[in-house]
């Protein structure tokens, strides 16, 4: 690593300044995290990223920011397609990588990205946030401690209405658009967390004007023999609850299920057997960042709650909903 902080704490870069990247450097901010560099493709929106969030350095290229000696770890927040990329140059130079979900565009992509960072002895890790909040903590030990009994399915949704033009990027090809790689990955990923893999896969989708996919659903089957259902759609705002069905009770998680919020945990004959309230300051996205700070002084070169190997799974799974979807984006054979 080209450098190391005097703690455990990491001195983060933030690698482009879009709307996600806004959020994460406002939830390190909130955290108290070292946030000690910016790096844009223009030095303007380097120096804007910078002064609104009081970060010391502002890298008006991506090979700068990666270059500076004087940062740990680089939360990679660009576009899809240009995810694997841009986590190499973090990676080439040194510095750990939190690489914004999805990992990569594809499952081949993302293999060659853990190997790279497992050759350099680099933590890498993709920043699926929803796994590290403390809601979702609980949700596992419930499951764990045996209250659901046997899980016999899941649901889950991620649907809203966002802008149709033409050139925005959940709809432009060009950016990886689409509403499984930017909303479906949320359910996909819970249904791996809580279910494990799915050993079949049934997908079908609807398409808009630019040919990315506006809704997409699956119907899994886990190696338990659970099943979970997912729908994502970016033209169409519903509900956004999640629910894990078992055979001794059900938990039913409220409204917005993949940012902080509350949950009920429910008996077949009505019974409340726990309600949990969230409190977290901010979006929540600090938790996953703090995750990763605790990994490396571990020694850790992937997350614990999402391995390494469950990303580029998870990709796979991806993969599998695309082909059969008929979803190629370009570049891709």
């Amino acid at each position: 690593m080209t450098g190391h902080a005097t703690d455990s704490r990491l001195r983060w870069g933030i690698l482009a300044t879009g709307g996600i990247a806004h959020a994460f450097a406002s939830d390190l901010r909130t955290a108290g995290l070292d946030l000690a560099a910016v790096g844009s493709r223009s030095q303007a929106s380097a120096d804007a990223f910078a002064a609104e969030f009081g970060i010391a350095r502002a890298h008006g290229s991506y090979e700068e920011l990666a270059a500076d000696p004087d940062i740990d770890i680089v939360y990679v927040s660009t576009p899809h397609p240009m995810h694997a990329a841009n986590a190499r140059l973090v990676l080439e130079a040194g510095k750990h990588a939190l690489v914004e979900k999805p990992f990569t565009l594809n499952r081949g992509e993302a293999q060659e990205l853990a190997d790279l960072a497992r050759e350099m002895g680099l933590l890498v890790m993709e920043a699926m946030w929803t796994r590290y909040l403390p809601h979702m903590v609980r949700v596992r030990e419930i499951i764990e401690s045996g209250t659901l009994g046997e899980v016999r399915a899941l649901f889950a949704d991620h649907t809203q209405r966002l802008p149709q033009d033409p050139g925005h990027r959940i709809n432009a090809m060009s950016l990886g658009g689409g509403a499984l790689l930017d909303l479906g990955i949320y359910p996909v990923s819970f249904a791996w967390d809580i279910l494990g893999e799915p050993v079949t896969v049934q997908a079908a989708a609807r398409f808009g004007e630019t040919g990315a996919d506006a809704e997409v659903a699956t119907v899994m089957a886990h190696a338990s023999g659970a099943l979970s259902t997912t729908i994502s759609s970016s033209r169409a705002a519903g509900a956004n609850t999640a629910h894990i069905v078992g055979a001794e009770a059900r938990i039913d998680i409220d409204r917005v299920w993949y940012t902080p919020t509350s949950f009920t945990v429910t008996a077949p004959d009505g019974t409340v057997l726990e309600r949990y309230e969230s409190h977290v300051e901010g979006r929540g996205m600090q938790y996953q960042a703090i995750a990763a700070e605790g990994f490396v002084a571990e020694g850790l070169l992937e997350g614990r709650e999402l391995p390494l190997d469950e990303s580029l799974a998870i990709m796979g799974t991806l993969d599998e909903i695309r082909a059969q979807i008929g979803l190629t984006y370009p570049g891709e054979s």
